[in-house]
């Protein structure tokens, strides 16, 4: 391998799966492998910054310590509605773990970018300096989750909406070998498949329904009373953002991948992780590690060749 051949890693979107890349980027160091370039989408922008700023170790020693019940504080319902997450305990939360507040994405270890949408145009919008927690918010900021972000003159959401595996953007950024992490390659439809679970295992996700459905009362009446509801196993509100995430990533990163194939791709197996299901942290690091030893021959010959 040429001394000067620049890896870039392109760590994708998919919420909770996303601490998959925290077993990836683990293990490719273990290999020996450590990227020059670091370019995430929303979740894949979290991690990614945690890593470029050194804190990725205690990031994930807090993950594994995170409860469902704790991840259901993280959500808020407040009128005017703009999102669900509370942004205090969050940004409290990225301080401790991801990134110093004033830190600056030119003094990171890796040469870093993220990826996030301009609400108005449409167009994809790479945040490439300046404090790396502007960049995280600027792209984790999924609709219906997240208000849009201020940054600059724009305002920005999640970037999973127009480049969910930023591929191009490693490229742009001088990337000879990039390795793309897809999160989504099996989940299409798999949220819908739930499993049974105890009165103790659920008390975070009632905390969080009972949230939301006391926001609806306050504000819509009975207009969506539960004797209106057809009695059937009708989605929820998170089941159809989650449908409606995973289709539109899964087509768009089809097709982005398509024009602009990465080196290598790993696909950690995550269709049993919810979208919100942020406390089952060590199942996702543990595919994100499998899924580099199950590639792990074809990324050593990708980088011998070159």
């Amino acid at each position: 391998m040429r001394k000067s051949l620049k890896i870039g890693l392109a760590l994708g979107g998919g919420a909770a799966r996303g601490w998959a890349h925290i077993g990836v980027i683990n293990r490719l160091q273990q290999a020996g492998i450590t990227p020059d370039i670091i370019v995430g989408t929303s979740i894949g922008s979290l991690v990614g910054a945690a890593c470029a700023s050194g804190k990725l170790p205690q990031l994930q020693q807090r993950l594994l310590t995170l409860t469902k019940l704790e991840t259901a504080r993280f959500f808020t319902v407040s009128f005017p509605f703009r999102g669900v997450i509370n942004k205090d305990k969050l940004q409290h939360f990225l301080t401790h773990y991801v990134a110093d507040e004033n830190q600056l994405i030119e003094a990171s270890t890796v040469r870093y970018a993220s990826v996030a949408t301009d609400l108005h145009s449409g167009q994809e919008v790479w945040i490439t300096d300046g404090r790396l927690l502007e960049a995280v918010w600027s792209s984790i900021a999924l609709p219906g989750l997240f208000p849009a972000i201020k940054h600059g003159h724009r305002w920005l959401i999640d970037g999973g909406l127009v480049n969910p595996v930023p591929v191009s953007v490693c490229r742009a950024l001088g990337a000879d070998i990039v390795i793309a992490v897809n999160l989504n390659g099996d989940i299409l439809g798999k949220h819908f498949q739930r499993q049974p679970v105890t009165e103790k295992q659920d008390q975070g996700a009632r905390l969080l329904a009972n949230r939301i459905n006391g926001f609806i009362t306050n504000y819509t009446g009975t207009l969506f009373a539960e004797d209106t509801v057809p009695k059937e196993d009708v989605p929820n509100i998170f089941d159809a953002i989650a449908a409606a995430v995973n289709i539109t990533q899964d087509r768009i990163t089809r097709s982005r991948m398509a024009g602009d194939p990465p080196d290598i791709v790993l696909q950690p197996r995550l269709a049993h992780i919810g979208l919100l299901e942020f406390f089952r942290a060590a199942e996702a690091i543990q595919a994100g590690v499998q899924s580099v030893e199950k590639n792990m021959a074809e990324i050593e010959f990708c980088l011998s060749c070159n």
